[in-house]
Parts: structure tokens; sequence; C-alpha cells
């Protein structure tokens, strides 16, 4: 948005008209809108230079011009427009000069506020090239049926455009801009047909069988399209990645959309399909099933949800690795790793849960023993051992554990080693401080 402002004195501007002339301070007010149907309207320059004429002619006194280019269809969104009227309600002008009540307002919410300007007589006069509006009842009626009548025509127009757009789709015409894989035909009355892409088409179909047949991942996918393929859109850009699992969840590949998205409107298009609805369902079963184990997976670790990445503040995630051993027996390990979600190149390298718990225990050897937290951990277990004693076994109560007797720091890293998941979360959510995984560095923050 860009804003200038220009003061003429009642002298240049009168060219010697009575002083009754300039007793209204006017800003002269400009908008280009954005919008469809004022394409062929006045540019601001046009605008501008018509009302100065104005001006000129009968002697108004034009002590700024402001101008903006944003649509007036919502009320409160344009920044020049909003000072304007707060600058009025100052005592800066008194008077608004521009090409017409639209150039104003398109809405309800705007237009309310003029008329009220008005009703406080702060506001004493709009002239536009062709007609002025004062505190005179009819011509305040006037404003506010000339203001109502750009907002009716901008309600039908939204309410046309959406009719227009369905009845494409229901002809089987993609209402919208080609997705990757597909270009809009460029002859005119055709603009709805769109065609296939014939450089990236067959990619975005590599794209589906890749996931399909080698379960590849969409972070593979990602550095695939961009290292190897040195893949980019029409714009020139690289697909992130989330638009990469967009991607592989839109239908329109295999011949059908749905439009609006998540409307449950489901049409045929006359486009021709880069992949098969098998190929397309396969797809989706793949990414649902890495999902879901990904999910049970994330739940299973200890550790998440308990460090962030020293790197890039993410959060940190895990993955479990089995390796064959010469003996015929399979060793399972556990690696932390940075989720990179805010960082994708994110270098922070992974750590092992047996290294990650040495490291937390000799944090916990460092570490004021009331910052550990455990010791209503210990009591509810010392008093689940003494009754299993006494109940179970039949054990007397002098040779009960006591409280007392237990090693805090012992007990914690005794946890870590051998307790259930639940309880190594639980102990590490007693401590004071943060935990931060950085370079293969377990280290506790405040």
């Amino acid at each position: 948005m860009k804003q200038a402002t220009q003061g003429f004195s009642g002298a240049q501007v009168a060219r010697g008209e009575p002083e009754k002339s300039v007793s209204i301070k006017y800003c002269l007010y400009a908008r280009k809108s954005s919008e469809p149907d004022e394409l062929q309207a006045l540019s601001i320059d046009s605008q501008i230079k018509e009302m100065l004429e104005l001006a000129q002619r009968e002697g108004l006194n034009v002590t700024e011009i402001r101008k903006e280019s944003h649509s007036a269809k919502a009320s409160g969104t344009r920044q020049v427009f909003v000072q304007l009227l707060e600058d009025i309600r100052k005592g800066m002008f008194n008077g608004i000069l521009t090409w017409a009540p639209d150039r104003l307002s398109r809405n309800g919410g705007d237009l309310g506020m003029i008329v009220d300007l008005i009703d406080q007589k702060r506001l004493v006069e709009i002239r536009t090239y062709s007609q002025k509006f004062t505190d005179s009842p009819n011509e305040k009626f006037l404003l506010m049926i000339l203001g109502s009548q750009a907002k009716l025509e901008n309600d039908n127009k939204s309410i046309n455009v959406k009719r227009g757009l369905k009845t494409r789709a229901e002809m089987g015409l993609w209402p919208s801009v080609a997705t990757v894989g597909y270009t809009n035909e460029k002859i005119i009355g055709r603009e709805c047909y769109v065609i296939v892409d014939p450089i990236r088409a067959p990619i975005i179909k590599q794209v589906f069988e890749k996931v399909a047949y080698e379960r590849w991942s969409g972070r593979k996918i990602y550095h695939w399209l961009r290292d190897d393929m040195k893949f980019k859109t029409k714009n020139n850009k690289n697909l992130n990645l989330s638009t990469i699992y967009n991607l592989l969840k839109n239908s329109f590949y295999t011949g059908t959309f749905e439009y609006p998205r998540g409307s449950g409107n489901w049409y045929e298009g006359k486009h021709q399909p880069i992949i098969t609805k098998e190929l397309f369902q396969r797809v989706q079963e793949n990414m649902a099933e890495e999902r879901n184990k990904s999910k049970k997976l994330y739940h299973d670790f200890t550790f998440t949800k308990l460090m962030t990445c020293g790197k890039c503040g993410s959060g940190i995630t895990a993955q479990e690795k089995h390796k064959n051993i010469s003996d015929g027996s399979v060793h399972s390990y556990i690696y932390y790793s940075c989720t990179r979600h805010n960082d994708m190149f994110c270098k922070n390298p992974y750590v092992r849960e047996d290294n990650l718990i040495t490291q937390l225990e000799e944090i916990i050897d460092k570490l004021d023993i009331n910052q550990i937290g455990a010791r209503h951990i210990i009591d509810r277990e010392i008093e689940k051992h003494n009754k299993l004693r006494s109940n179970v076994f039949g054990i007397k109560d002098e040779k009960k554990i006591k409280e007392k007797e237990v090693d805090i720091r012992a007990y914690a890293k005794y946890l870590l080693k051998e307790g259930t998941i639940y309880e190594k979360r639980e102990l590490l959510e007693q401590l004071k401080n943060k935990i931060v995984m950085n370079d293969k560095k377990i280290e506790m923050v405040k």
C-alpha cells in the first residue's frame, strides 16, 4: 500500500474565490480497487487529476491527498481510510473530495461511520465528481442509498461468481489455477480447461509410484525432487514438504476432484488423469499405515516430549533400529533426534538411548537433592513394597523399609535403567529444569 500527501493553499486552489469557498478543509481521497468490476475504472492518478481540476474550478481548499489500493468490501481493512476518519474526528479535515461514493465505502460498517461523522458535524461535506453530500437529510439518504447499492452489487457479484464456479465444476472443469503437473489452457474461452504439463506430470507420477511401491516418506520425496530432479514449479519454486503431502492426497490426479475442498461435492473431471485410482488408493493406504506406525512408536518411546533440540528448538522424536548379530540374534537400539519442525535442515545428530540414560545419570549426580523431586515417587513405592511384604509374605512391621533409609539419587538412577516408561517420564517431569539435546550432549537449562 502506498500513501502520498500534498498540500494546497486556498490562494493556490481557489484563485481569488470568496472566503466562504475555502472554509472547508478537504482531504482528496483516491482509491483504486482490486475488485474485478472496477478494472476499467479511473486509475489513482487519473482520479487525482480530475478531482484537482474540479477543486480549482469550484475553489475548494484541498489541504492533503491520500491514496491507497485496497478493496472496500470489508469494514476497517483500509489503513489509509481508517486514518482519514480518525483525522476528521481530530479536526484536521471537515470535507472529503473523492471520485465517487463507492470509492469511500462498499460495506455497511464504513458507510455508517461516515454518516455518523456527518451527524456529529465533524464532516461538513463530501464532494464527488458529479454530486455533493452534506448534513441535509435528503443528501445523507442518497449517500446511504448509493453506498448500499455498491454493497448490493458486491453481494450479487459474489453469488454469481460462486454459481458460475459451481456450474463449471459440474461440467467437469476445474474452476481454479491448475495444480502441479497440469497447466491452464491459454485459449480464450477455455480458461477452466487444464491440460497435462509434459515436463512436470511424469515426475509427479513417479512421486506417487515411489510412495506406493518403495514406501518413500514425504521428506525423502522432498530431497529427491530438490536435489536429484531439480524440480521447480511454474513459478520456479521448490515444492515444500506440506505441499508434497497435500499433493499426495489430491485425487485430482486420478481424474476426479472435490469442489469446494471439504464440501463433499465430487465431480468427474474432463482433464486427463496422470495416475490410476488404484495407485492413488495404495498411496493413501501406505500413508495412513505410516501415520499410525509413527503415532504408535512416538507414544512408546520414553523420552519424547521431555526434551527439545538445542539447535533449533524443535521437539525430539525417536526411532528403533534393529541389527542382526553374527550369532543369529537381533539387537534393538533406540535413537533420539530432532523432529526438524522449526528447521528442516537442522544438523543436530541423533543420540542412542543407552548413551542418553548414562548422561542423565551423570546429571542426577550433580543436581541438588531438592531438584530431583522424586520423594513422593519413593514414598509411593515404599508403601507398595511394605504392603506386599505384610499382606502377601506375612513379614512383620519391624522389618519395613523406612523412607529415610532410601538414597534418592540411587533410586532415581535405578528408575532410569529399570523403571517402566511411565516411571521414567514421571521422574524426569519432576526435574526443575528443561532438558536440551545438543551435539549428542544432554544438559539441563532453566
